[in-house]
């Protein structure tokens, strides 16, 4: 607030009146210490009460200036300058109000920062409001502070230090004169004058304007009256004071209709007080005190003075207040007389009489009751009833002598009367009537009962009733004793009154009566008296009864209807006007009148009254009733006749039966009442209806006389009194709405108790008087129709609420406005009802198919209003809302429906364009929305019920309105945009939605919005320690507002300017996330839920900040969520906050983190009904209903319908016959009740849960935000890991407790995961970072201890343990994170510097433990103590269930089995029979995996069961043990039975390489065979390389699934198109066949000897086949084939060459591997040896893509030359030199990996990097991390390659050598002439004796062949290459200890070629 250097006329005043309300009202803590500040600071302010500042020249010059030389304001720097129309307007204020320049000045800038909250405005008319409500401020604050004074009439209960501080101040003030200037002010402000004042200066606005502003001014006389009167209450006044008081009462007028205004009555009521000794009879504790402090007692003068003042003859203005004010003397004098103090005041007391006769003649009860009682704020406290009721049970009963003498006069005046009327002449004037005044008093003032007092029942001894056995002798609830004296006198004076009672009495004594009958207890003890009236008792028995009794009245009745009846006119003369009444004198009729009314009071309150009435045998009342109304009476009788059969219907018994007489007597309401303009037979009728259709609506109703049903009162009801009751002439105005009410309430009953049932669309018929009618359906029904339709009805009922909002607007009284507001709101209650049903309705008539045509009423909403012609109804509608301060009740209905129409999103548009299309209605409806939400006096958590008090109900509908508001704004806020909820929360709608500039109301003309509103609850308090006010006093509205935050901020059209907004303007998340967590102990669900949405909306905007690089504000808000150190300066407050939850390892200076202090708010167990115990319903069949009635709820919760349970449930009871189920109805509905209960619970705790679900889910994306969003940097490493294994031990920790909920299980497994993932990756990347394992911490791994990290393990596996049989999805989560948590233990890759090779054995062995191997040693080990209860999870898992639970399953098995050295994993697997069936469901899965070959396949899930199944038992296989038992269990078995094999699908050219589908993530059907294929391959050779001693056995099972699928395999080796993934096949199935495919293969085995050539054909063709694929990749196809894989891979060409060239050379290697094999098995010595290549040495060249052998001869060319060989060793070699430079290269750039240029490091990380724009975006950190992945696995590639390449040479070499040995040494060369033959078979057996047989397929060689061989050999085989190969050995092989390997062969070939260069 900017405020001016000076006087303050409203901030601080109001400041004062907050603090004021919040001691003395709301009981603050810490309030008496803020308010003792606040009363020294505004001391002045009281003591000169609404003293303005004066004017000054100084000031006024000051002010002029500031226009030029500007002016300085509080909380602002410097001065400001202000513009000239602002001065000016200040100084009209200042003339205006007579108040300094500068307070003007002040005010009017107030007025301008306030203008937002008044909507249409200008800041001269806020600062006018401003400046009454500044003074009601000082008005309110000071009539509290006297309030809470201790005092002798009434206590707040405040503590004794408050009391003693505002007692000790109001004492200061009151010595300084403050009753004087509260009487001034009381005079001098006046309303009219200020109005002159303001209207001539322009000071008032539009009808609201002057409506607040007269308002605030009448409040502002009202508090200064009340001042007064709260004082006198509980202190008297002195003797100045009082005579002060009592001269302004001389002077006091009366309003137009004589009663007294509300200010003069407080004042009357001051005085009132003042004299008044009554509390000294109640004889409390601090009697002495008070009688010290009583003037009356202690100043003789005081009395003296005020005795002469009173006695005085001098007339007052108004006489009647005269003697009110002397009667209250006399009796005050009466009273001190009786008193021992009293006897120094004998002198005045004895005037007591004097005086009381005085009053009695100024016309004292008259007075009371016209002028006190008649004004309006009579009934608004109950401290004036207390009062005038002591005053008038003090006259009665210590002037008993007066009341005699009254009733003396009064039988003397009834004899007057009665001669002269027997006389005939006139009677006197002069007669006094002051008994019947004060009888009607008595009536008048007892009849209204606002607070519930029933103080009239002091007039009713209980004691009288002893003698009659119809009451109970302790019916007050205690047992019997004597009464006080007063009682006694009272109850004499009713009793006797009544005795002889003279006929001009009679009204008025059945007045008190009625008055004295109101309330329950009461209304007993007068139907008793009228009881025993009637009935002749002691000694006269001989006499009638008394004239008030009921045997007189209903007496009367009877004879009065059967006189009225013989003179009923007949049938024909149907043309009737009004029918001579000859029965009833007007006299009569207002004798009847007046005992209806006190029947109808009686009757009203006591059942047992109307039970016992109706039920008199001789008197049946309602009978008679029914009679009279069939009579020719007055329509006034009649109306009071059938208000008492209203009153009598309240009972179902009794309106059961009324019903039927009804029926019987047809009441007619005949058109006499619109001819006299007076309608109250139809307003009656109207009630009875209401009364009956609430208390019981039969069914069946008229049944036998006409169609049954009450259609035909419903017609009535609607075409004769509804529809014309806007037309008719009314001589009452206000009776037109009084009409409207009656019959609108009867709709409105009618239609609420309706529920739509199948059968009321369907035509039923009865039958009547032998012939077939139409059956009436349900009036609700009726009702439905006529709203669902274009009817009158509903016509008139939406221009009644167009009518009712245009005569709200105009803020001013008119006649019958409570009755228009009344039927307004029956009106949108029926609105309300019918759109409630409507769906229901409809849909049950589209079922029945019946003829009937409804619209729905959204719909009919939107038509044209007749009036306006404007499609206004829903404006009008919502206009409501803008009267929400007077009229709540109509703005909860308005929002209502607005939030029921809002539901329908092509309504939504029309809406939008209707609210906003004329700017003022805008205007207007925005302020209204805005309004209801800001509105200070709603108050939750009040139940339903508790509606006694008025202020109460309010509260509670002002609050539903609020959470109708807001739920529209949700509901809206999921339709599309633009609607409705965007413009009211302030967005632009007309323009792009994020355009939207949100801004503080008032910046640049921005209107207050809903959102405004909403942050402004939010923010109330959030400043203070306490946090938000409205979490803990408005919880579930806190949390809907939360909830439209978060949902903004959720929407990408909206989130933008609103977190914008949020973050700039309110600093809003910060400020509420620090007061996290909210702990609601009396509603944990709306705490829980108001953290969820404050968490969610958290995640979205660190996701927003971080993305948008807004560090600061990402970090600031990482710090409130993760510090465990206090904030400066709040270390005790932290800490006396959470002393118990401090860190597991940290020191005791921290505090909790506020992320898991939030965790610890939610409680994970859940408390569950118990099951129900029933004794009559079956439980089965309950539960059954139960589940019938349940729904999904608007929030998504299932529950249970409790109400439709209740009903089908009472249904059942009702349904029962038989005097055995009447008997246990009470049961029966007792069990009932219970069932409700425990529904109601279960509804309760699945809200719970949801809730807690709900808040988990929030806090869980919240970490991951924060884990994975943020920028790394923000959260160091090592801090990261110890946040992360809090978060993980903690939830761990509230998981794993007994009684946690199993439902909240799968979230927490869920955080469980991804903390895992993240604390793995945070470990693994803070060793590549660096540290390493060497430099780590003494504590073990990375930052975080290895004891944190076993603690998390060991957590873990007891969360996979507790999880039991079921969970298995969740349990998915568990093993992901198990997996994460093992890798952190898993070696990374480290690059091959082909130097490890030298270490020795012994060094190897003795090298220290590394900190990996140690963490895996001491997991296993933990795992381990787990024992088999763990294993048999896991394996379970692995083998059965959810496809992902079965992976990750599959894969923990294989991680475990990798680490367990001690095999004892495995050897569960095995023995518990798991690896059994995981062996034995391969042969299942082949049927799908089929299905995955088609080109569409269904689901890939079988494809990634199968890949993680294979990975085990290749897992398995990698032990000589697990391999054994994978063969004992048949696994190559159940593979070669496995048709899937076979199915290779076509190769498609597109999509070679690997190419995928367009939506990239389906494989082609050719990737998806090679993914089944590989895995099988890579699982034999596994296993063909652990079962070395059972080799034999292993490799012929693998030969036998190659036989089996021999076409398959041959066609793979025959491939064409040699891709990346044909080669991989190749290199795994040429290393299979290396190792199966040899001549002994089938030797032992049992193989039947038909089939045995079979096999070895196969064997033949697959080794024919290998060598001629040698051909291929060793020939020149090789580097057209990388080219190819170069082009076919444009996004990672590196990658993909290395990996080709590694399957390149692996196949090579493989191929050359086998022929080496067969080279050795067919003989140690080469002179027996096989020959697989022929003898020569022409090397391959590429002839049209196809490679062969450039033989010399034709017959040559199905045998690959030794040519080939050497074309390979050449290769190789060259090659191994070339990946040997690049291994070089790159290790020499890991080593100086800082130095390396960007380009390079960018261009390292393009190959692990997608997208051309990734590298771009990664940090430098990042990047050099990802450039040291890539170069180790470079390094890794070479070093593979090189290894590769030095075998394939070493092959190779050996190869030539066995072949050079044989064809130069041991071939004998034949005649060259003689024909090559190829022989049939590869190999032939050795036994034979033509040894030359042994070469491959060549049977004849010449002289010429061996003589070129030895000559090409030579030239080929030469110096350049041999140096080569020997360098090869010096630079790799003998690092590897194979000494001279290369080096002897080369000699021997060498050797060789020289030999036979010599012999030849």
């Amino acid at each position: 607030m900017a405020t001016l250097v000076g006087a303050s006329l409203w901030g601080p005043l109001k400041e004062l009146w907050d603090t004021v309300e919040g001691a003395v009202w709301r009981r603050q803590p810490e309030s008496v210490h803020l308010l003792d500040l606040q009363l020294k600071k505004h001391k002045p302010n009281f003591l000169s009460l609404y003293k303005n500042p004066p004017k000054s020249a100084e000031q006024r010059e000051k002010v002029r200036k500031a226009s030029t030389e500007g002016i300085a304001i509080q909380g602002q720097q410097g001065s400001r300058l202000l513009p000239e129309q602002l001065l000016t307007e200040a100084f009209i204020l200042s003339d205006l109000f007579d108040i300094g320049e500068l307070a003007a000045l002040e005010l009017l800038l107030a007025g301008e920062n306030q203008q937002p909250h008044f909507p249409g405005l200008s800041r001269g008319l806020v600062a006018v409001l401003l400046y009454w409500d500044g003074k009601l401020c000082v008005a309110n604050s000071l009539r509290s502070l006297i309030q809470s004074r201790h005092g002798k009439t009434f206590t707040l209960e405040l503590s004794g230090e408050l009391v003693a501080l505002t007692t000790r101040f109001t004492d200061e003030l009151m010595s300084q004169g403050l009753t004087r200037r509260l009487l001034t002010l009381v005079s001098e402000i006046n309303v009219t004058r200020e109005f002159e004042r303001l209207q001539k200066e322009r000071g008032l606005g539009n009808e609201k304007h002057r409506k607040e502003v007269s308002d605030l001014i009448k409040e502002c006389r009202q508090a200064l009256a009340d001042c007064l009167f709260a004082w006198t209450c509980q202190s008297p006044l002195g003797k100045d004071d009082t005579l002060a008081l009592v001269a302004h009462l001389e002077t006091v007028t009366v309003e137009a209709d004589g009663s007294l205004d509300s200010v003069n009555l407080a004042l009357v009521m001051a005085l009132l007080y003042c004299l008044d000794v009554s509390f000294l009879e109640q004889g409390t504790e601090d009697r002495e005190d008070l009688l010290q402090a009583l003037p009356l007692l202690t100043e003789k003068q005081y009395v003296s003075a005020v005795h002469s003042r009173l006695v005085d003859g001098r007339p007052w203005k108004l006489p009647g207040l005269q003697a009110v004010c002397r009667l209250a003397w006399a009796l005050a004098l009466h009273a001190l007389s009786q008193l021992p103090q009293g006897s120094a005041l004998a002198e005045f007391t004895e005037a007591d009489e004097a005086l009381a006769d005085q009053a009695l003649l100024g016309g004292v009860f008259l007075f009371m009751t016209e002028g006190m009682l008649g004004c309006e704020g009579f009934t608004h406290d109950e401290f004036y009833t207390r009062r005038l009721h002591s005053l008038i049970t003090d006259f009665l009963a210590l002037m008993p002598m007066k009341v005699k003498q009254l009733r003396n006069r009064a039988d003397e005046d009834a004899r007057l009367v009665h001669m002269s009327l027997q006389m005939g002449s006139e009677p006197p004037s002069s007669l006094r009537k002051d008994l019947d005044h004060l009888m009607i008093l008595i009536g008048e003032f007892y009849s209204k009962d606002p607070f519930g007092l029933e103080l009239a029942l002091e007039f009713w001894c209980h004691t009288e009733s002893l003698q009659h056995t119809s009451l109970q002798g302790s019916y007050l609830g205690m047992a019997m004793q004597r009464p006080p004296h007063k009682q006694v006198v009272l109850s004499k004076f009713v009793r006797q009154m009544g005795d002889l009672l003279p006929p001009t009495l009679y009204i008025p004594y059945l007045r008190m009566l009625k008055g004295l009958a109101n309330g329950p207890q009461c209304a007993h003890y007068c139907f008793s008296l009228l009881k025993t009236n009637g009935a002749p008792h002691g000694d006269n028995m001989q006499v009638t009864g008394s004239p008030v009794s009921w045997e007189h009245f209903f007496h009367s009745l009877m004879l009065y209807h059967e006189n009225l009846r013989r003179d009923l006119p007949n049938a024909d003369a149907t043309h009737y006007r009004l029918p001579p009444i000859r029965g009833i004198t007007q006299r009569e009729l207002d004798g009847l009148t007046s005992f209806l009314q006190l029947l109808c009071t009686i009757i009203t309150w006591s059942e047992n009254a109307r039970l016992a009435l109706c039920e008199h045998p001789q008197w049946t009342p309602a009978v008679v009733m029914l009679g009279l109304l069939q009579c020719s009476v007055q329509p006034v009788l009649k109306g009071e006749l059938l208000l008492c059969l209203a009153a009598f219907g309240k009972s179902p018994e009794i309106a059961a039966s009324l019903w039927q007489s009804l029926e019987y007597t047809q009441v007619e309401l005949n058109e006499i009442e619109s001819s006299c303009e007076e309608y109250p037979l139809t307003r009656a009728f109207c009630q009875l209806i209401s009364t009956l259709v609430e208390s019981a609506l039969p069914v069946n109703l008229g049944a036998g006389l006409r169609a049954p049903g009450f259609q035909p009162y419903l017609t009535f009801l609607r075409d004769a009194v509804f529809l014309p009751f806007p037309t008719r002439a009314y001589r009452r105005a206000a009776e037109k709405w009084e009409v409207a009410d009656a019959v609108l309430e009867v709709f409105h009953k009618l239609l609420r108790d309706y529920e739509p049932q199948p059968s009321d669309f369907v035509q039923e018929t009865v039958e009547l008087q032998g012939e077939q009618v139409l059956a009436h359906k349900p009036p609700g029904h009726s009702l439905m129709f006529h709203l669902l339709n274009d009817s009158p009805t509903l016509t008139l009922c939406l221009s009644l609420l167009e009518e009712g909002v245009r005569q709200l607007d105009t803020y001013s009284l008119f006649p019958g406005k409570k009755q228009l507001e009344s039927a307004v709101l029956h009106c949108l209650c029926l609105l309300d009802l019918a759109l409630q049903k409507e769906v229901v309705f409809m849909d049950l008539l589209r079922e029945s198919q019946a003829s009937l045509i409804v619209s729905p009423l959204e719909q009919l909403l939107q038509g044209v209003s007749a009036q306006s012609r404007r499609a206004d109804h829903i404006v009008n509608i919502a206009r409501y809302l803008y009267h929400s301060s007077s009229n709540p009740e109509a703005a909860f209905q308005s929002a209502k429906i607005l939030q029921r129409i809002a539901r329908y999103p092509n309504i939504q548009n029309r809406l939008l364009g209707d609210f906003t299309h004329d700017q003022t209605v805008s205007d207007k409806l925005m302020a209204g929305f805005v309004e209801c939400l800001d509105n200070e006096g709603a108050e939750e958590g009040l139940e339903k019920g508790d509606d006694s008090e008025p202020a109460k109900k309010e509260a509670r509908i002002r609050h539903e309105t609020q959470i109708h508001i807001l739920n529209l704004l949700i509901t809206s806020l999921e339709l599309k945009t633009p609607n409705l909820a965007l413009y009211l929360l302030g967005y632009e709608v007309k323009k792009p939605i994020n355009s939207t500039n949100l801004q503080d109301a008032g910046v640049l003309g921005c209107p207050r919005s809903c959102l405004h509103a909403i942050l402004s609850l939010l923010q109330r308090g959030s400043e203070r320690r306490s946090g938000p006010v409205l979490t803990s006093q408005a919880p579930h509205l806190a949390e809907l507002c939360y909830q439209v935050i978060y949902q903004l901020c959720v929407c990408s059209d909206t989130s933008g300017p609103t977190m914008r907004y949020l973050r700039t303007s309110q600093d809003f998340l910060f400020t509420h996330l620090q007061h996290l967590p909210f702990i609601l102990p009396g509603d944990e669900i709306s705490a829980l839920s108001q953290m969820s949405w404050l968490m969610k909306t958290a995640a979205i905007e660190l996701r927003v900040t971080s993305l948008n690089r807004q560090r600061s504000h990402t970090q600031r808000l990482l710090n409130l969520l993760l510090d465990d150190q206090p904030p400066d300066g709040e270390t005790g407050m932290e800490e006396s906050r959470s002393v118990s939850g401090f860190l597991h390892f940290d020191t005791v200076s921290k505090v909790r983190r506020k992320l898991l202090s939030v965790l610890d708010a939610i409680n994970f167990s859940q408390d569950v009904p118990e099951l129900l115990q029933l004794d009559f319903f079956e439980r089965t069949q309950i539960e059954q209903v139960i589940a019938n009635c349940e729904h999904v709820n608007e929030h998504g919760h299932t529950v249970c319908n409790v109400k439709l349970l209740h009903r089908v449930l009472v249904a059942e009871v009702n349904a029962l016959q038989g005097m055995a189920a009447i008997g246990q109805r009470p049961l029966l509905m007792e069990e009932v009740n219970s069932i409700l209960q425990q529904v109601v619970e279960r509804n309760r705790v699945r809200r719970s849960l949801s809730a807690k679900r709900h808040a988990l889910q929030s806090w869980r994306g919240l970490v991951e935000t924060l884990l994975t969003a943020c920028p790394a940097d923000l959260i160091p490493a090592d801090d990261r890991q110890i946040i992360i294994r809090d978060l993980l031990l903690d939830l761990h920790d509230k998981v794993l407790s007994e009684d946690s909920a199993g439902e909240l299980m799968p979230i927490v497994a869920g955080a469980v995961f991804t903390l895992t993932a993240h604390l793995s990756q945070s470990v693994l990347s803070e060793q590549q970072q660096g540290a390493g394992l060497e430099g780590g911490s003494s504590s073990g791994f990375a930052s975080i201890a290895n004891s944190a990290l076993h603690l998390i393990l060991r957590k873990l596996l007891d969360f996979i343990l507790c999880t039991g049989g079921g969970f298995q999805r969740l349990r998915a989560h568990l093993y992901g994170a198990l997996l994460y948590y093992l890798q952190i233990a898993q070696k990374p890759e480290e690059p091959d510097t082909l130097q490890q090779a030298g270490k020795s054995m012994w060094e190897r062995l003795t090298a220290p433990e590394d900190g990996f191997s140690k963490l895996q040693r001491e997991n296993l080990a933990i795992i381990e103590s787990y024992g088999t209860a763990l294993m048999e999870v896991v394996c379970r898992d692995a083998c059965d269930g959810h496809e992902i639970g079965r992976m990750l399953a599959l894969a923990v098995l294989d991680r475990i089995l990798s680490i367990d050295r001690q095999s004892q994993w495995l050897l569960y697997v095995c023995n518990s029979g798991y690896l059994r069936v995981l062996v034995e469901s391969l042969r299942q899965d082949d049927t799908a995996l089929q299905t995955l070959l088609s080109p569409q396949p269904p689901l890939l899930k079988p494809l990634y069961i199968y890949e993680s199944k294979m990975a085990l038992l290749t897992r398995v296989a990698k032990t000589g043990q697990g391999a054994v038992e994978l063969l004992r269990c048949g696994l190559v078995g159940q593979l070669v039975e496995c048709q899937v094999f076979d199915m290779v699908p076509d190769s498609d050219s597109h999509r070679v390489f690997g190419q995928r589908d367009p939506s990239g993530f389906i494989p082609s059907p050719l990737d998806r065979y090679r993914q089944i294929l590989l895995p099988a391959l890579r699982l034999f050779q596994v296993i063909l390389t652990s079962t070395t001693t059972h080799h034999q056995q292993g490799a012929t099972q693998v030969l036998q699934w190659l036989i089996v699928h021999a076409d398959t395999i041959q066609g793979l080796l025959r491939c064409q198109e040699l891709s990346m993934g044909a080669l991989q096949e190749l290199s795994l199935l040429t290393g299979i066949i290396s190792k199966t495919a040899l001549p002994g293969a089938l030797e032992g085995q049992d193989v039947n000897s038909a089939a045995l050539p079979e096999f070895q054909g196969h064997i033949s063709r697959f080794q024919r086949q290998c060598l001629s694929l040698l051909g291929r990749l060793a020939g020149s196809e090789r580097e057209r084939l990388l080219k190819q894989a170069e082009i076919a891979a444009p996004g990672d060409p590196a990658e993909r060459r290395e990996e080709m060239e590694v399957a390149m050379q692996q196949v090579c290697a493989n191929i050359m591997e086998y022929c080496q094999t067969l080279l050795l098995q067919s003989s140690a010595q080469a002179q027996f040896s096989i020959c697989l290549f022929s003898p020569s040495v022409n090397e391959p060249a590429s002839r049209d893509g196809h490679t062969d052998l450039a033989l010399p001869s034709a017959l040559y060319s199905r045998v690959p030359s030794l040519g080939l060989v050497l074309f390979l060793l050449k290769n190789s070699a060259a090659d191994f030199f070339r990946f040997h430079q690049s291994h070089r290269q790159a290790l020499g750039k890991l080593q100086s990996l800082e130095q390396l240029p960007p380009e390079e490091l960018k261009e390292l990380c393009a190959a692990l990097v997608s997208g051309t724009g990734g590298v771009e975006k990664i940090s430098s950190v990042q990047r050099s991390l990802l450039a040291k992945r890539r170069l180790v696995q470079l390094i890794n590639n070479r070093a593979k390659l090189l290894a590769l390449c030095s075998y394939v040479i070493e092959t190779c070499l050996f190869v030539m050598w066995r072949h050079l040995e044989y064809y130069l040494l041991y071939c004998t060369p034949t005649d060259p002439k003689d024909s090559l033959m190829p022989g049939a078979s590869a190999y032939r057996s050795r036994l034979t004796d033509d040894s030359f047989g042994r070469a491959l397929g060549l049977s004849r060689v010449s002289q010429q062949d061996l003589e070129q061989l030895q000559s090409d050999m030579g030239a080929g085989f030469g110096e350049a290459l041999q140096r080569k190969l020997l360098e090869v050995e010096g630079l790799y092989s003998q690092v590897r200890s194979r000494y001279t390997f290369i080096q002897a062969l080369v000699r021997r070939i060498r050797g060789l070629l020289l030999t036979y260069f010599r012999n030849t």
